[in-house]
């Protein structure tokens, strides 16, 4: 009997510490000027998850303040030369020197007020979308109505049809470019017709854009920055602090959405 009960205690004492390492890394506390903001970090997000934890340990983020701040949008920090004042010029443009891939976890994960994002640099430079190693963004936004969130899914439907054919264009490129060089204007006209047709017949094989029942609740009642829904990886969110965001980004700015007055931050993990 003695013994299947230190089998028992083993077993739970096992389990115990198994449930306490899934936690670990799952909780940052950002210590800022303004207060305190705790962020959880998604599992479903592992990379991203993995490389911001390495670089809180690493004491990479203390002594950093956020770099661009923009009312009712979000706050942005994450550029080591923001410890550094005489490189203000420089800021934005900082990092470890290595991206994230992308980990966009859509509709799930989407940019409600509070969520935690990766910067990254532009499609045109940037097509799969990869994180910078560093920067993050913290959504503020604002509140919509059911109206504003139908012109955006118009919108975002047609930015897609933009995006096809733009890619349409792009492979026949070189097509183009010889019909261009004949000043075939009515062979550019029928190429032009056949790759309309194309990027119409492939955006009718996709799924229309909509937000989800989710999505409007939290845009309608809590705000965030819906246009920028699966372009960036969500791969966080406060969950105690959001107040702290919202006075961090009511700050004065200059022209170039920099804090007249920096706010620094340092981080660590608490669970």
């Amino acid at each position: 009997m003695k013994k299947v009960i230190n089998f028992i205690t083993i077993l739970l004492m096992l389990m115990g510490s198994t449930s306490c390492g899934a936690k670990k890394g799952s909780v940052v506390l950002i210590q800022t000027d303004l207060g305190d903001i705790k962020v959880k970090l998604y599992d479903e997000t592992p990379k991203h998850k993995e490389n911001f934890v390495k670089l809180v340990n690493d004491g990479f983020y203390d002594g950093q303040s956020f770099h661009r701040i923009i009312k009712d949008f979000m706050i942005q920090g994450g550029d080591p030369n923001t410890k550094d004042e005489s490189k203000k010029s420089a800021y934005g443009t900082g990092g470890p020197g290595y991206t994230v891939p992308a980990e966009i976890v859509y509709p799930k994960y989407f940019h409600k007020r509070g969520a935690l994002s990766a910067a990254r640099q532009g499609d045109e430079v940037n097509p799969e979308k990869e994180s910078s190693g560093s920067q993050f963004y913290i959504v503020w936004g604002q509140k919509y109505s059911n109206g504003k969130l139908d012109s955006l899914e118009m919108q975002m439907n047609h930015k897609r049809e933009k995006e096809v054919f733009d890619q349409l264009a792009k492979e026949n490129r070189a097509e183009i470019m010889r019909l261009r060089k004949e000043k075939d204007q009515e062979g550019l006209y029928d190429l032009q017709e056949k790759l309309i047709n194309e990027t119409q017949t492939r955006v009718a094989e996709m799924e229309p854009f909509r937000f989800t029942d989710e999505q409007r609740e939290a845009y309608t009642t809590v705000g965030g920055t819906p246009h920028l829904d699966g372009e960036y990886t969500v791969f966080g969110e406060v969950i105690d602090g959001l107040d702290v965001v919202g006075k961090i980004e009511k700050v004065t700015t200059d022209r170039g959405d920099r804090p007249t007055n920096p706010v620094k931050y340092k981080m660590k993990i608490i669970e």
